[in-house]
């Protein structure tokens, strides 16, 4: 017969116990962690993940009426700023800019002709004036004697009608002097108001042949190419849209409640769900005018009397770092998470910095080109007056 020793069984309740005391020692102590770092750190940061990337549209349109000849640019094509996007057919605008031409060479040589034909009733003005004195002391010289009786009351009348005859040509000559003289008085062939006219048409037409090429004015990818080759568009038809992704920004909805504190100028990280552990550093630019509601096609009507308050979001504008842009590309419309370090709250809650946006044309390089033809033509249509 063997003896089996019994070892006495643990306590299980004063197990329990420790047990207890250990999971309540160790809550407390991560409430108190927790609870300093969200008194001395977390307090001063507000996120959300209601926050998506936006950016500028640029619209392409045609500027003038015409058939598409070409395209050169494609939806996901990055293109650079004045990269030519769409020729459009210019025999009708090139027709138009030889008739302006033309207008211009006319215009020219009729002012000038206008300068001479001044200085043509100048000298007639002068000869009428000349005959017109002398016809006058002819008469002077007549009426004495025939007074007297010395000469004929026939020949004193003959002197009268000369006299009156070229004091009314003088007249005559003077007021087509004074006719030429006010469609060239104070101007030059360059300067006179039909040769100024001319060269407006011709500068209009010389633009409506350079828009006949369509260049991209920003730098950026091509999207939503509604355009076909062959269709005919009119001016102000969409053609192509060019996003310029290097400018891009996050538009963050925050609750009502997280904007007190928030102001421009505080920095901001930024994660991009496409990208997952890739983090962007930017700074707030300025806080919405209004909630989503405020600017919606229906706004709600609080005043109905089935009123729920509902907290409200307002859209806070978010620069980022172009380096940090360029380095890992966004698109619009991506969802993002946005964390605001609200420790500095001394700038203002309204934005001030201007973005500048200048986009390139075909209006400079058109309006350049067409000074030079301009000289050109007015020197060669403008003839020196003899001396």
């Amino acid at each position: 017969m063997t003896d089996t020793n019994t070892q006495p069984a643990p306590d299980k309740q004063s197990q329990r116990r420790r047990n207890l005391t250990i999971l309540a020692a160790a809550v407390a102590a991560g409430a108190l962690l927790w609870g300093g770092w969200w008194l001395f750190y977390g307090r001063y940061f507000e996120s959300t993940d209601d926050a998506y990337v936006a950016g500028d549209v640029i619209m392409v349109t045609a500027r003038e009426p015409g058939s598409v000849l070409a395209l050169h640019a494609d939806n996901t094509q990055n293109v650079k700023r004045g990269e030519l996007l769409v020729e459009l057919d210019p025999a009708e605008a090139q027709v138009q800019f030889a008739a302006a031409r033309a207008d211009l060479a006319r215009t020219v040589r009729d002012v000038q002709s206008g300068f001479a034909k001044v200085a043509e009733l100048r000298a007639v003005y002068a000869n009428a004036e000349t005959k017109a004195a002398q016809a006058d002391a002819d008469l002077r010289r007549r009426e004495q004697p025939a007074k007297d009786g010395a000469i004929s009351a026939e020949d004193a009348a003959h002197a009268r009608d000369a006299a009156r005859i070229a004091t009314s040509q003088a007249v005559a000559a003077k007021n087509a002097l004074i006719e030429a003289e006010s469609a060239v008085s104070g101007t030059t062939p360059a300067t006179n108001p039909a040769v100024l006219a001319a060269i407006a048409r011709f500068k209009n037409a010389a633009l409506a042949l350079a828009h006949t090429k369509i260049v991209a004015p920003l730098a950026g990818a091509v999207a939503q190419r509604t355009v076909q080759v062959g269709q005919r568009v009119a001016p102000g038809t969409p053609l192509m849209a060019i996003i310029p992704l290097d400018q891009v920004w996050i538009d963050a909805n925050f609750k009502e409640i997280q904007l007190a504190d928030m102001r421009v100028g505080q920095k901001v990280t930024v994660t991009a769900d496409i990208y997952g552990s890739v983090d962007y550093h930017g700074v707030v630019a300025g806080l919405g005018a209004g909630s989503g509601n405020t600017f919606a096609l229906l706004p709600p009507q609080n005043a109905s009397g089935n009123w729920i308050k509902i907290v409200q979001r307002v859209p806070v504008r978010i620069t980022l770092d172009p380096d940090e842009v360029r380095a890992h590309p966004l698109r619009l419309g991506l969802s993002v998470k946005v964390n605001v370090d609200h420790r500095d709250s001394s700038g203002s809650m309204l934005g001030s910095t201007v973005r500048p946006m200048n986009a390139v044309g075909v209006a400079d390089t058109a309006d350049k080109d067409a000074d030079t033809l301009i000289a050109q033509i007015l020197k060669e249509n403008t003839v020196e007056a003899l001396p």
